[in-house]
């Protein structure tokens, strides 16, 4: 509920602060008093373009406050002279489409404005769908599942065709791994090893008998050819072994003798076991082919393809066990499916058989509020659920419908959206009525009266009138005078209570606030007023 009301250098207001309460309050004053200015004031905070006309001369720049309860909330916003705004929520610095989403939350506009939320076509939808009790919780909840169900799905990625190919792939790819038998992650090292023994047989021959000529001799003779490695340390040995001098290296050429023998007898022992083997050189250099192959495909290492088949089977098993997830999530998302259409259907249904009576209901209301012969209409959407509803109007007899956002007339628009809030059980906390009663006059403007104070028992209702047949029904009066402060023209509002209220509503009756007949007609009305209320 709005609380407060606070207008700085806005066109003729140079000032005006309003306390508001709950129930029913007008505003009237002379044409041309600034009463419009105010509800223009609320259309700023409610994103309403800021143009620095609005602003009163020699000021610099003109500011909006709002204060609201149910928590409280303050919002402001300034229009400086050079056309850019200036915005806050509870004193700090905001955008004006916060605010605007904020306020709109608050308050309704209706009459010759573009704030009201009954044009928009969500609203439209959900009053509808309050008149006609449709619940939308599971239609809500199916959809939910429906998408999780999707995004499931999605997530195993591709399609059933595509993972069944991605699987047989890698399954050809593992047996093909699987087949080369591979022993270990070093083998191609061993094998390039083998490789090099067999292909250079013959040099590495030549290798070992030359250095067993150098251990043992020509022969391995230490008499009759040249002396080896072995002989020249036993002389050495013999040498020093009968030198007591030298006696304690003897020690050491006896065991650098054996050492020399025991290499001569392993380097003998191996050259023996190489054969000429043309068949296994040709099998390691295929198997090293392979390996080459493999390694191109899957991995530059032998490792790496060994970890490249690793990865695959547990990519192919989670392929094989999403088939099955898909083939699972395909029959729940049919079955959602069709659970979604019984309750479209449903929705549909209800919104349908309502739309005709929410419709009867409001042209009620508009027989009473100088609308005779209009004609209200809901259309809603032909496909389930009918999420497509419009609220159409011909306001005069023999005019084609047409949308309720598209109505010129600010006077029959709030009409019309002051018979819809009587027709519906909840609005927004505070609701603002601007020409409401233009172009109504007699009985019609007592049941004008009558609606908007009828409405104020649920929500607060601020009314702008020029109508006293309106204004006797609201429970505080709020007067906005012109008056010359300093040789300039200035507006305030101030509340009229007992006989000043009198004096008003005479005024309004008769243009003569003055008239002793217009205060008795005055006087009679307020009576009936709260005779009838």
């Amino acid at each position: 509920m709005l609380v407060e009301l606070r207008v700085k250098d806005l066109g003729v207001v140079a000032e005006a602060r309003m306390e508001l309460t709950p129930g029913m309050t007008v505003l009237t004053g002379e044409t041309g008093a600034g009463k419009t200015l105010l509800v223009e004031a609320l259309g700023l905070l409610l994103g309403g373009r800021a143009d620095a006309s609005v602003i009163r001369h020699g000021a610099t720049e003109a500011l909006v406050e709002a204060v609201f309860d149910e928590p409280e909330l303050c919002l402001s916003r300034a229009v400086v002279a050079s056309g850019r705004s200036r915005a806050t929520i509870d004193g700090g610095l905001a955008t004006v489409s916060m605010v605007a989403g904020m306020a709109g939350a608050q308050v309704d506009l209706y009459g010759q404005h573009s704030h009201q939320s009954l044009l928009d076509a969500a609203t439209q939808r959900g009053a509808l769908d309050e008149f006609a009790g449709v619940d939308l919780t599971a239609l809500a909840g199916v959809r939910q599942e429906l998408r999780r169900i999707e995004a499931e799905m999605a997530e195993l990625g591709g399609s059933e065709e595509d993972r069944a190919r991605m699987a047989e792939m890698l399954s050809h790819e593992i047996a093909e791994i699987d087949r080369a038998q591979i022993s270990s992650p070093d083998e191609e090292e061993a094998l390039r090893e083998q490789e090099h023994v067999l292909a250079n047989l013959a040099a590495y021959r030549m290798a070992a008998s030359k250095a067993l000529e150098s251990l043992l001799g020509v022969d391995g003779l230490a008499s009759g050819g040249a002396a080896g490695a072995a002989d020249l340390v036993g002389e050495a040995y013999q040498l020093v072994q009968s030198n007591p001098s030298l006696g304690a290296y003897a020690q050491k050429l006896a065991l650098i003798q054996q050492e020399i023998a025991d290499v001569a007898t392993s380097i003998r022992r191996i050259s023996e076991t190489w054969d000429d083997d043309p068949e296994r050189l040709d099998q390691v250099r295929e198997r090293l082919n392979l390996f080459g192959d493999l390694k191109r495909r899957y991995g530059g290492s032998l490792p790496a393809v060994l970890d490249y088949a690793e990865g695959a089977r547990a990519r192919e098993a989670e392929l094989r066990g999403a088939t099955e997830q898909a083939l699972r999530l395909q029959a729940l998302k049919d079955a959602m499916g069709s659970e979604l259409a019984r309750e479209e259907r449903r929705v549909h249904e209800m919104r349908s058989s309502a739309a005709p009576e929410l419709a009867k209901r409001v042209e009620a209301h508009l027989e009473r509020l100088a609308m005779p012969g209009a004609s209200f209409s809901v259309s809603v959407g032909a496909d389930p659920p009918g999420d497509d509803v419009t609220f159409m109007l011909a306001a005069n007899p023999g005019e084609p419908p047409r949308p309720l956002a598209k109505v010129a007339s600010g006077g029959e628009l709030a009409r019309v959206m002051l018979a819809m809030r009587r027709v519906l059980s909840h609005g927004p906390p505070t609701m603002i009525f601007d020409e409401v009663d233009a172009g109504v006059a007699g009985v019609a403007a007592v049941e004008v009266g009558k609606d908007l104070a009828a409405l104020a028992r649920s929500s607060q209702v601020l009314v702008v009138t020029h109508l006293a047949q309106v204004a006797a029904y609201a429970d505080r009066h709020f007067v906005v005078r012109k008056e010359l402060r300093a040789g300039r023209t200035a507006s305030r509002v101030e509340e009229v209570r007992g006989e000043d209220r009198v004096v008003e509503l005479a005024r309004m009756l008769a243009g003569r606030p003055g008239s002793k007949a217009a205060r008795q007609h005055a006087e009679e009305l307020l009576a009936s007023c709260r005779e009838a209320w």
